[in-house]
């Protein structure tokens, strides 16, 4: 008996339970990587599988690349495997015969695979779904269930948006049943319920993507910045994390929009990101984002204050190359520095903030760097740390 049999309700109204089940499973996950594990494990529930995988097509690189694996893992898999992955060739059926049914207007079919590389049973081998096709992939897939102590599989395309996406796969020990020919075809509803919930994910993905980046320069915005800050502090205030702002002004925007034109004034906004992109780099896990016009930042968990600093040198030189613009105005505040405690975003903000202020003011080719002149008693400090004078000479009108 497999897993999703019912010796009270009978084998199909567990089967539909099992699809309602996957269904609800991958409703609720909210990234890429919980959307295929959820499908990897209903789908292995639902045939009795001992192991299940779901693979992506990533047709740029014409590999078969493995998501998730889940179930009893052989030697050498992993649940979440960082470079587990097939050259498509391999298997001809997902760009050949499956394609081709596909694109003839007929349904994706799921097929078994046996250890010993012979049909199902009651299928010929030209059976539609359920059949062992002959060819490389079917070769390289025996092969691997040999070696991993399997005794078959039932292998269906996941189709998105008309195209083939990836496909799931679902194993059994030796010696358990083999899939037969409504297991291929139940193979192939629970393919459309994975699909379904994949496009979901996916939908997801790209609203917080674009709810939460940059529409010109790819960058992070504020949103995103405000929230990640928000993460960043409670580190701090929990582990003693240091948590760094990097804010940067950049200089000649308005002349080069006025002068040149807004589309060129646009690319210098993109170059800059740019820049600022691979400066973040060199800090790892740091967010590189524009808060707007022409601000950007730098938000840095983790390394010292010293290795921020120096890259924001890094990235005032680099900024200075640019054959657009006037170079760029540079504030630092990070908890690493003698800046007093920072029990809130707007506090690192209003630091950040005073000391690219003074940058600017200065025309300084480097960063200024809160607290390094005098702790508490630190110009920039003080100036953060002031009642907010909207109208005074030295101010500026600090981010709430």
């Amino acid at each position: 008996m497999t897993e999703c049999e019912d010796p009270v309700t009978g084998e199909g109204d567990a089967r539909l339970r099992a699809v309602v089940e996957l269904a609800q499973a991958m409703a609720a996950a909210h990234t890429p990587r919980e959307s295929a594990h959820a499908a990897a494990q209903g789908v292995r529930q639902a045939l009795g599988g001992s192991f299940a995988a779901i693979s992506k097509w990533e047709r740029e690189l014409g590999k078969l690349r493995v998501l998730v694996n889940i179930g009893e893992l052989a030697e050498g898999e992993e649940e979440f495997p960082e470079d587990e992955s097939y050259p498509v060739h391999e298997f001809p059926e997902i760009v050949g015969f499956l394609h081709e049914q596909w694109a003839g207007g007929g349904e994706p079919s799921a097929w078994v695979e046996t250890a010993e590389g012979g049909p199902a049973p009651g299928e010929s081998p030209q059976g539609r779904a359920g059949a062992r096709r002959s060819g490389s992939g079917n070769q390289q897939r025996v092969a691997a269930l040999r070696r991993r102590g399997r005794g078959c599989c039932v292998v269906a395309p996941i189709v998105l948006h008309g195209r083939a996406w990836g496909e799931l796969y679902v194993a059994r020990r030796t010696g358990e049943p083999v899939f037969g020919r409504a297991d291929a075809d139940f193979a192939s509803v629970l393919a459309a319920v994975t699909a379904a919930g994949i496009a979901q994910t996916e939908r997801l993905a790209e609203a917080r993507r674009l709810a939460f980046t940059d529409a010109l320069t790819g960058l992070a915005n504020r949103r995103a910045v405000d929230m990640r800050l928000d993460e960043a502090l409670e580190l701090h205030r929990t582990d003693e994390a240091v948590v760094s702002l990097v804010v940067c002004d950049l200089n000649g925007l308005k002349l080069v929009n006025d002068s040149r034109g807004h589309a060129v004034g646009d690319r210098l906004l993109e170059r800059f990101g740019s820049v600022l992109s691979l400066c973040g780099a060199m800090l790892p896990g740091t967010l590189a984002a524009r808060l707007g016009g022409d601000e950007f930042c730098l938000l840095a968990v983790g390394p010292p204050a010293d290795e921020v600093v120096k890259v924001a040198g890094e990235l005032c030189e680099r900024a200075g190359e640019l054959d657009l613009g006037e170079g760029v105005a540079v504030g630092v505040a990070s908890t690493g520095d003698p800046i007093g405690p920072v029990h809130s975003a707007r506090r690192l903000f209003r630091l950040a903030d005073a000391a690219q202020y003074k940058a600017k003011a200065a025309r300084s080719g480097e960063p200024v760097v809160a607290g390094r002149h005098g702790g508490r008693d630190d110009p920039v400090v003080r100036l953060a740390d002031a009642p907010d004078r909207r109208s005074g000479p030295e101010r500026r009108r600090f981010r709430r």
